[in-house]
């Protein structure tokens, strides 16, 4: 080995490239922002919801990376990926290759589960077909999404001018999917007397299916017109042939007034136009309907496994994959360290790896066949993450979005040691985040602001957590912000009973949820929170239940479509100027025939980003010009739509444009916090934070007297928490009962109840550790929740 010199060597050139550059960023609310992101450190950008921190983070620096790492690839190969434009910024250097971790839900479909979105459900599969006992085939044989396939035929060999002959062949594959339920694990059941009034005709309007107006030519004439039903009879007089025809009639041609259309029974027509699509993307009214009408029970064949009798008969020491996949995963984990089969060693150390990635992510609680759906935004993201925990990949910038979200204080230290540990394998760690435990860990921080929207997009201070508590900016001056106990409580005026729960891991649990007052349910995540609240306060007349699910919009839907708030203005623009309310719709007649009413027209490139110009002939205003000419208060529909909702609040509020359902609406919107929100701004564009609350604002216009919230400060800013706690006691005090799933110690200390659900998560939750006031639990510390209580109140 040769000596090395004494001297200190000259910096190498390669070390000079320790910084991200971002000059000029203009994504969305950007205003001209420039900064300088050291490498191999952990980032936290913070700001009020709204301020630019995700247009920074991942509409420009992720998604720039993303796009340049896709440019490597061949022509071909870009043809089939995703396009990505160019993010609107001067200068952006040094990057590095970038991981994305969002909130991003994972898929809602039936047939999604924790196993089948992570490699956890295909290595179990290939285990049992390894070692199953009876061995009854390949790791299909496992798989409730591959149903068994049988074919034979003859094929045409050419082998030759004239050597011509045909081969029979067969076809076989094995699958496991339970014939019955079609691997979803449930079947459902239809309750007819929710499609129809059987004491009517066709017509006279039987149907009770919405949308399904009596002239409607698609539908309700099909049937009346089919020729093989009387629809002047009523249905419960239908012979047993023309109930069959009604019900489960297979497609048929038949001719309506010269069109040829195709006639098919009520039932599969309903399986097909409702139940086939995920119910979380229907529209309210869909939504409730099928709620009503449709039932779901556990499939009796499979027993909600998903499998065939010949997956579940295969076993490993007496367990089989239904039975290892209903494991909670801390348990499973420990099944497998106890297998020990040379010929299959590689395979059970890298499953062993990733059962171990859950546990240490705080995840254990979880088992494989949980329905993927069914988690929520902070489970699915750090799901997404354990492919990443035992990567050997250096100098890659991760990229987080509120990874403590969902997360107990007790559990955010594990997230912040995780976050801590990829920074010391020499990663850049960018993280979007409010609460002050993981931006306390950070070594450099992003102030973004000072407002929201347009109000924002300015970096208000950047340097260490000690500058930005002397800097002065909205964070900086909330960081150390502590919500007192409440000196007295509101007495309850009755009581929520109760007895038995037993959903998901709940142990038998009975209680009383007190009425007329801020409840708080609190516990580590997986204890039994949600179960608890939703799988046993029934839902129904009178609550009104706001989750965590995703709101679903194009970039055709904005905050005014979403929130039934067009409509009023539509009517009042119609009767102020004697036309159709269609013409005010970008959707429908008045719509700008150039762009469709998009404002913009897209250009498609293949493999190459689209372009999207501005329409020349509406200037983007999306309306045909005909439809500007009409005016309400002096403005047409393009420039009340272009309005903040607090411009429109005062607009529609008083004077000559005074629209008292409107303005209810938008009395709503501004109570949650989105005053500056622009009613034409597409959903596309808004943060976690902000469509949580426009979800929040929709749903106060629902009549109940109890109200139930899934951690409504989900994505939002410490600042933004103080309006939050102001708006639930404004429903209490209007005679509303709140009950909150929730984490914030801020809403903890606010309560004037908690229910405390643990000690731990999975079978080590489901039980009730404390009832009582914030106060007792502060004075008890009995509790996970009671010592992080007492240490934010500096009890």
């Amino acid at each position: 080995m040769a000596p090395r010199a004494d001297t200190q060597s000259p910096a190498h050139v390669a070390d000079r490239h320790d910084l991200i550059r971002v000059h000029g960023a203009r994504v969305n609310n950007l205003q001209d922002v420039s900064i300088e992101i050291p490498k191999r450190r952990l980032t936290v950008f913070t700001g009020v919801s709204g301020s630019g921190k995700s247009s920074l983070v991942f509409h420009t620096i992720a998604a720039e990376s993303q796009r340049l790492i896709n440019e490597t690839y061949s022509a071909f190969v870009q043809g089939f990926m995703p396009t990505l434009a160019r993010p609107e910024v001067d200068v952006l250097d040094g990057l590095t290759t970038a991981i994305i971790v969002d909130q991003q839900r994972l898929g809602a479909d039936p047939r999604s589960t924790v196993g089948t979105a992570t490699d956890a459900n295909a290595m179990l599969r290939i285990l049992f077909s390894r070692l199953g006992q009876p061995h009854i085939g390949s790791p299909h044989a496992f798989a409730f999404n591959v149903p068994t396939v049988r074919a034979s035929g003859a094929l045409t060999v050419d082998r030759g001018a004239a050597k011509t002959r045909a081969v029979k062949k067969t076809f076989t594959r094995t699958g496991g999917m339970c014939t019955r339920c079609e691997g979803r694990g449930t079947v459902s059941d239809i309750d007819l007397t929710q499609l129809y009034d059987d004491s009517k005709s066709i017509a006279e309007g039987a149907f009770t299916i919405p949308g399904w107006k009596s002239d409607s030519f698609w539908t309700v004439r099909v049937y009346a017109e089919s020729g093989l039903l009387d629809p002047h009879k009523p249905i419960r007089k239908f012979t047993k042939r023309e109930m069959q025809d009604f019900l489960y009639r297979e497609p048929t041609k038949v001719k309506v007034e010269g069109v040829n259309l195709t006639y098919e029974g009520l039932i599969p027509k309903i399986q097909k136009s409702f139940l086939s699509k995920d119910k979380e993307a229907l529209q309210p009214h869909i939504r409730a309907f099928v709620e009503r009408a449709v039932t779901f029970t556990t499939c009796p064949e499979c027993d909600g496994t998903r499998l065939s009798e010949a997956a579940r008969s295969s076993r490993i020491d007496g367990i089989n994959i239904a039975d290892a996949c209903a494991m909670q995963i801390s348990d499973l984990a420990g099944w497998v360290r106890g297998r020990d089969e040379p010929t299959v060693a590689p395979l059970l150390t890298a499953l062993r790896g990733t059962l171990d990635s859950f546990v240490e992510i705080g995840l254990g609680y979880l088992s494989l066949d949980r329905p993927s759906g069914t988690l929520s935004g902070g489970e699915a993201q750090r799901v997404k993450m354990i492919r990443h925990l035992g990567s050997s990949l250096t100098d890659t910038t991760y990229v987080f979005d509120e990874p403590t979200a969902g997360l107990h204080p007790h559990d955010i230290q594990r997230m912040n040691d995780l976050l801590l540990r990829l920074r010391d394998k020499g990663n850049t760690v960018l993280v979007v985040e409010h609460k002050p435990q993981t931006i306390a860990i950070a070594d450099h921080v992003v102030d973004l602001g000072p407002g929201a929207g347009t109000a924002g997009g300015t970096v208000c201070f950047e340097g260490t957590v000690e500058g930005l508590r002397a800097g002065g900016t909205v964070t900086g001056r909330h960081l150390g912000d502590r919500t007192a106990l409440k000196e007295t409580v509101r007495k309850p005026t009755g009581k929520l009973p109760v007895r038995g729960a037993t959903t998901h891991n709940l142990q038998d649990v009975d209680v009383d949820i007190p009425l007329g007052v801020l409840a708080v349910v609190t516990g580590v995540a997986g204890s039994g929170k949600s179960s608890l609240v939703h799988g046993s306060i029934p839902a129904g007349s009178g609550v009104v239940s706001v989750d965590q699910g995703a709101i679903k919009g194009s970039r055709r839907s904005n905050p005014a479509t979403y929130t039934g708030l067009l409509e009023p203005i539509r009517k009042a623009f119609a009767k102020a100027n004697g036309v159709k309310p269609g013409l005010f719709s970008a959707n429908s007649e008045g719509a700008c025939p150039h762009c469709n009413g998009a404002g913009v027209i897209y250009t498609d490139l293949a493999m190459m980003a689209g372009v999207a110009t501005t329409c020349e002939e509406c200037e983007g205003k999306r309306f045909e010009a005909s439809v500007l000419d009409h005016h309400f208060g002096g403005r047409d529909i393009s420039e009340v739509l272009a309005m903040s909702v607090a411009q429109a609040e005062e607009f529609f509020g008083d004077g000559e444009a005074r629209t008292p359902a409107a303005h209810r609406i938008l009395g709503r919107l501004a109570d949650v916090g989105l005053g500056y929100l622009h009613l034409g701004q597409p959903l596309t564009t808004l943060s976690g934070g902000e469509r949580q609350r426009l979800k929040l604002a929709t749903h106060m216009a629902e009549k109940g007297g109890i109200y139930v919230l899934d951690e409504p400060t989900a994505g939002l800013h410490l600042a933004d928490v103080e309006q939050l706690l102001g708006l639930l006691d404004r429903l209490v005090d209007s005679g509303k009962s709140v009950i909150v799933v929730e984490h914030h110690p801020a809403v903890m200390a606010h309560a004037d109840w908690i229910i405390d659900l643990g000690p731990g998560a999975g079978h080590d939750g489901g039980r009730i550790v404390f009832e009582g006031t914030p106060t007792d639990l502060v004075a008890t510390r009995s509790t996970l929740t009671g010592e992080h209580l007492a240490a934010y109140v500096g009890a």
